[in-house]
């Protein structure tokens, strides 16, 4: 909050053409009273601030010239995040007065830890963590009030980790995401730390070789899903090159001449390309991939296998299954798929092939 009593004093009366003089006289006060306010070396009392906004003929507010910074949670949240941009230590100040202003917010709590957390890694920085695990403690207490989806005791016990790890203390930040390691969630980070800190390395592989095979669902769903997006907005360039990101991928991890669901999913995307080629006017090319990926799908269901053998990196795993939850088969999970990509053309085509083979 910055006043600006003293510039507009000076300001008005120059807009009026008034010398300190003509002011004092018609305020009632010596010349160098006027001299102080307009240097900032005093303030004018009360009932003669009232006087000289009435006289400039403006508010009072006007005449101090208050910016009151805009103090809502978001609007603190922005402010903090704009110090960190720039690694501006002010943040700390400011972080410490939001507390003050939201001692029970949720949120405003956890800006907050990871505004220390972010910090942690300079001069100071276990202070800084020590007090980011505190706000996260407190964030624990005051989760019952919780209405946002992205954050959960998950999401929090995260950051705890995240803090111990930057503390040096490898063993306390693994232990805290075994404990709370529901469906894989720190699998990934769990391996990387026990590699890189712990030097435990076949306890790691088992932790990523769970993550490898979480993350590839993860980012095929990612995949087909920004595919559909593109395709409503006709935007058939980019359906195509993350489908051709996503064929390469799993080329990678695919072991050679070896089946599996990498295998089936190398058929699926044979379907969502045929569909851009139709989109795009090009059929004889459409027609080539619906048949490929109808020899595909037979050479599959003549012999399924949901096995990860045919993934490479996750030897451990590979009595391990998994299922893509399009279908049993593959002609059933092509049909799955028919039906989500919506093109009747698609559709027909594919029913042409499958009668003649």
């Amino acid at each position: 909050m910055e006043s600006k009593l003293a510039e507009n004093i000076r300001t008005f009366r120059k807009e009026r053409k008034l010398t300190q003089e003509q002011l004092a006289e018609v305020m009632g006060v010596t010349t160098g009273a006027v001299h102080k306010w307009e240097a900032g070396m005093s303030i004018p009392d009360l009932s003669l601030i009232m006087e000289l906004a009435d006289f400039y003929g403006v508010s009072v507010d006007v005449l101090i010239g208050y910016k009151i910074r805009d103090n809502r949670q978001d609007a603190i949240k922005k402010r903090l995040v704009g110090y960190c941009k720039t690694m501006d230590p002010e943040a700390l100040t400011e972080v410490e007065k939001a507390l003050k202003k939201y001692p029970n917010s949720l949120e405003m709590v956890l800006c907050s830890a990871d505004i220390y957390l972010v910090f942690g890694t300079g001069e100071g920085g276990r202070d800084k963590l020590t007090r980011a695990l505190e706000l996260l403690d407190r964030a624990l207490d005051l989760l019952p009030q919780n209405t946002n989806p992205k954050i959960s005791t998950l999401s929090i016990y995260g950051r705890m980790a995240n803090a111990y790890l930057l503390m040096g203390e490898y063993e306390k930040s693994v232990d805290l995401m075994k404990k709370h390691n529901s469906a894989c969630y720190f699998s990934d980070s769990i391996g990387v730390c026990m590699a890189a800190y712990l030097k435990q390395y076949k306890e790691a592989e088992d932790y990523l070789s769970e993550a490898l095979i979480d993350h590839i669902g993860g980012i095929m769903n990612t995949i087909s899903g920004f595919y559909l997006v593109f395709c409503s907005r006709k935007d058939y360039k980019s359906a195509l090159d993350i489908i051709s990101w996503g064929q390469e991928m799993l080329g990678k991890l695919a072991k050679n001449n070896d089946s599996g669901f990498l295998f089936k999913n190398k058929m699926l995307y044979l379907i969502l390309i045929a569909n851009v080629k139709l989109l795009t006017n090009r059929r004889q090319e459409a027609v080539d991939l619906m048949t490929e990926a109808r020899r595909l799908a037979g050479e599959f269901d003549t012999l399924p296998d949901y096995s990860l053998k045919s993934l490479r990196f996750a030897d451990n795993l590979e009595n391990a299954i998994v299922h893509d939850g399009l279908g049993r088969t593959a002609v059933e999970s092509i049909d799955s798929l028919l039906k989500l990509v919506d093109n009747k053309e698609l559709t027909d085509l594919w029913n042409k092939i499958y009668s003649q083979s």
